[in-house]
């Protein structure tokens, strides 16, 4: 006898916290932040429960975000070869563990943990105990994650997050953006980073608010001006003001218009993408992390309305 099995979602469970208006949903498949609401508007550019997180949509990027150039890199005069999955450009993207499942390890009405062991990968060969908490508060949410290294030798490590921020316009082009950042990366056509130049001058100077148009981005930030409390704000303005939260662990963040996309999703969103290295960090060593055994790390960013 046949019995029917109720379909999955794509995502795994799905968990919401909620504190004084503030609302997010995280779901079991990479600890992924699918939803953030304050007083009922979306402040993020999220995804349905019945879809995918595509384009890396609220996904953490971990063991290392964006880049590595060819997925080749030598780590303690040993070659290594990660798995391609930026076919077109040639390039691993984005770490393991945004297609991990998680599991919950504590649970409040407004906060979550999800921890994950993530062991060891072709071309990784470490194994961490990683942990995010997830947190609302009123005009908002805070993310702060752990890593620890449970495995015999040092293993390098960079942490980042990709939420696209949304200020309650249908597209990016009329908003008004500002980040604090002196200089940006130059790529190559692989867009591995080749150097760092000043943002004076360029059409990437955000350092002052000013409207986006039609400007196209997929973009690294460093040199972030912090305010007197450590922390790095950049300001997405529109019908509200979304600010996205960098806390002193990141150094570096990706900024990306989404114009590959496709239509509804193309530039309904800005990417924000906090980094606490660069790309192509297990390279060329930018705020790259070396975990020596039984070591952790931890850092912290945010999202805010107001």
């Amino acid at each position: 006898m046949n019995e029917q099995v109720e379909p999955a979602k794509p995502t795994g469970q799905q968990y919401q916290i909620e504190r004084d208006g503030s609302r997010a949903v995280v779901t079991e498949l990479g600890a992924t932040l699918r939803e953030l609401d304050v007083d009922g508007r979306p402040c993020l550019d999220g995804f349905g429960v019945d879809e995918q997180p595509a384009a890396g949509r609220g996904q953490v990027l971990m063991p290392f975000p964006n880049r590595v150039a060819g997925g080749r890199y030598t780590w303690a005069g040993q070659p290594h070869q990660l798995p391609i999955n930026e076919v077109a450009r040639g390039n691993a993207v984005h770490g393991f563990a945004r297609w991990a499942n998680w599991q919950v390890r504590r649970q409040a009405a407004d906060r979550i943990t999800m921890g994950l062991t993530l062991y060891q990968q072709d071309g990784y060969p470490f194994v961490l105990d990683l942990a995010l908490t997830y947190a609302v508060r009123r005009d908002g949410l805070t993310v702060e994650h752990t890593a620890a290294n449970l495995g015999a030798t040092a293993a390098p490590f960079g942490a980042g997050f990709h939420p696209y921020v949304t200020a309650g316009s249908a597209k990016i082009d009329s908003n008004r953006l500002q980040v604090p950042a002196e200089r940006y990366l130059q790529t190559d056509d692989r867009l591995v980073p080749t150097g760092t130049a000043s943002v004076a001058g360029t059409p990437f100077d955000f350092r002052e608010p000013r409207r986006i148009g039609d400007l196209q981005l997929d973009l690294g930030f460093t040199g972030l001006r912090r305010d007197n409390d450590g922390w790095a704000r950049v300001t997405l303005a529109g019908d509200r003001r979304v600010h996205l939260l960098l806390g002193p662990a990141y150094d570096y963040l990706q900024v990306f218009t989404g114009d590959p996309l496709p239509e509804p999703r193309r530039r309904a969103g800005l990417a924000v993408e906090p980094y606490t290295c660069a790309a192509d960090a297990f390279n060329n060593g930018l705020g790259l992390t070396t975990l020596a055994p039984g070591e952790r790390t931890t850092g912290a960013w945010g999202v805010s309305v107001g």
